[in-house]
């Protein structure tokens, strides 16, 4: 097929018109009518709500901003802009008003869908505060309306009247598939500065649709669970390629209620970050090390024949039926029960977002559940490698998809080419062409390729650490071991000029509180808890059995547990989890300078 047949609004169009009553999309924590909606549904909704925003007066490539919690109405939303040739311009819903402001600004938005009553409230501060925003919709009916003239409710639009000149536009718009409209801005959660609006077109996403088609299992009616933000670049894209490809997507609003909807939902897939799996993990783990000797020698050799058996899928081991018998016994025993607790039918999962730890990625390959990690950005409209069920290397981000390009430059940096590379950063043309060498952009991660063509990220170049005796230090690397650990929620570490590496760790307290109350630990409160002589040990013998496998000037000497998360609130993190490393040294400067002091 020719890139313009994969035209998003195309496919999708396509998919409703032969899939009917089938169920496109599905909120799992999501009131009727909204719980579920089929795709003739789907596709009328959609195209209902291209007509009202042309009628209230939207242009082709106007801006159109979506506030809320992942939902079925936030990809109706999605698509009926898409229909009406708007730019989808998403926000994070954790967003400050101060950084939504800007975004809206920056887009010159004209409207903004809003889902909660948190997220109308927002809105409606938006209103007063940006010129260009005119006009709020809301998903969430039972939100009483500040302003009756300018404000709406996404239902009582479906029930609008339409005049003939809306029908006639609509019908011109989608007639008018040209791959080189902008489909939406997403803004950069940048550790440092402002964000910045990539700009992604239709080529963009249809490339990225086409090249999955390459090397996925996807097959029409799995079922994908949406948990991670539609705001970010990977899960809406992931989106796109399953609404594409005719399958179900079930969406989670909590995303703190994953656990639970994996186990009810049984996805065939679902995009996941490094941090999720490591709780899985480490989890798993914390209940080995509790169980019977017996039952950790059981758990040891089924790993052992796991990963035996996954190197015979990879072609990396001899295929033997004696080998095939123990699988076979060892995941009746073992790798089963574990399955079931992601759902029990996962062909596989694709992750990104950060480096995956090469133990955490082994144990999935072992129990047979694919973690497809893969490598991209926002400006590469996500993926750019990845691994798949046929090449899967611990510790890697696979090998480039077909039709992208990848070569490092200087510093071993990941330069990118190809139709899924964004245009530029919106309104931004001198920043826009210090992102490009050559027609390479520069990704600012560092990284080497093996023989074999398989990526794997060292560390953000920007963020590598020069300890004051010269070694260097890759923190995504050392956090990501240390954060492996059950009793760890998040950590930063500190190296930069300093003689050895020290950290910042914020416990998980629900774990911690209860291996307080097993060891007979007594304490005040949670600030008692973290100065205890016991607990502080505890963290000691922990970080000494993570940082095994880390030489000598890696691992962290000193260490001070905080009873505070690192928050988007307090400025400390992105709405994708980035660690604002100069933000969290300063908050925390005097816990540091004891660390070097004592």
């Amino acid at each position: 097929m020719s890139l313009e047949q994969y035209h998003v609004v195309r496919l999708i169009q396509q998919q409703s018109q032969a899939l009917g009553d089938a169920i496109a999309l599905e909120g799992f924590e999501t009131a009727a009518p909204w719980h579920q909606v089929s795709w003739s549904q789907f596709d009328t909704i959609t195209s209902k709500i291209a007509r009202v925003l042309i009628q209230f007066g939207i242009e082709s490539q106007d801006r159109a901003i979506i506030l809320s919690q992942n939902c079925p109405q936030w990809t109706c939303a999605d698509l009926g802009l898409l229909k009406a040739k708007a730019i989808v311009v998403p926000i994070y819903p954790t967003s400050t008003i101060e950084q939504a402001a800007y975004i809206v600004n920056d887009a010159e938005a004209k409207l903004i869908f809003a889902g909660d009553a948190a997220q109308y409230a927002m809105a409606c501060d938006l209103v007063a505060q940006c010129d260009s925003l005119t006009r709020v919709v809301v998903f969430d009916k039972s939100v009483e309306l500040q302003d009756l003239q300018n404000h709406f409710y996404l239902d009582d639009l479906l029930e609008r009247e339409i005049d003939s000149a809306a029908d006639a536009e609509l019908e011109k718009r989608l007639n008018d598939k040209n791959l080189d409209d902008l489909l939406t801005l997403i803004y950069t959660s940048g550790t440092t500065g402002d964000p910045k609006g990539v700009m992604l077109d239709y080529r963009n996403i249809a490339s990225m649709v086409r090249q999955h088609d390459k090397f996925l299992p996807f097959t029409p009616g799995d079922v994908s669970l949406a948990f991670l933000p539609l705001s970010h670049v990977f899960e809406r894209g992931w989106s796109f390629y399953v609404l594409c490809r005719g399958g179900h997507n079930v969406y989670l609003s909590n995303p703190m209620a994953v656990k639970e909807a994996i186990v009810q939902v049984r996805p065939h897939t679902l995009c996941v970050v490094p941090r999720f799996l490591e709780k899985v993990y480490s989890a798993v783990q914390d209940k080995v090390i509790k169980a019977p000797e017996l039952r950790q020698k059981m758990f040891t050799w089924a790993m052992s024949v796991g990963h035996k058996q996954s190197e015979v899928g990879q072609g990396r081991h001899k295929a033997s039926l004696g080998l095939n018998l123990q699988w076979k016994l060892a995941d009746k025993l073992v790798f089963s029960k574990l399955k079931q607790v992601l759902g029990g039918r996962l062909k596989f999962m694709p992750c990104g977002g950060a480096a995956l730890d090469p133990n955490v990625s082994a144990f999935f390959q072992s129990i047979d559940v694919p973690v497809l990690c893969g490598y991209g950005m926002t400006e590469t409209t996500a993926t750019t490698t990845c691994n798949t069920l046929g090449n899967r290397v611990p510790g890697s981000n696979g090998q480039v998809i077909p039709e992208a390009e990848i070569k490092l430059g200087k510093d071993n940096e990941i330069l990118v080419r190809g139709d899924t590379v964004m245009r530029g950063y919106f309104n931004r043309p001198e920043e826009t062409a210090e992102a490009f060498e050559d027609g390479w952009l520069k990704t600012g991660d560092a990284g080497r390729i093996d023989e074999n063509g398989n990526l794997f990220i060292t560390d953000r170049i920007k963020e590598l650490m020069k300890t004051s005796n010269g070694k260097y230090i890759a923190p995504q690397r050392v956090e990501g071991k240390v954060g492996c650990c059950p009793f760890i929620e998040q950590v930063a570490i500190v190296a930069d000029a300093r003689n050895y590496v020290t950290a910042l760790i914020v416990p998980a307290f629900e774990s911690l509180e209860a291996w307080a109350k097993e060891k007979g630990v007594h304490y005040e409160s949670q600030l008692d808890l973290l100065r205890h002589t016991h607990v502080v040990e505890h963290f000691e013998q922990r970080l000494k059995t993570l940082q095994s496998e880390l030489a000598g000037f890696e691992k962290i000497k000193k260490f001070t547990l905080l009873p505070d998360a690192f928050s988007m609130e307090a400025g400390l993190i992105t709405p994708t989890m980035k660690l604002r490393r100069k933000v969290i040294y300063n908050k925390y400067a005097r816990e540091i300078d004891k660390m070097y002091s004592r």
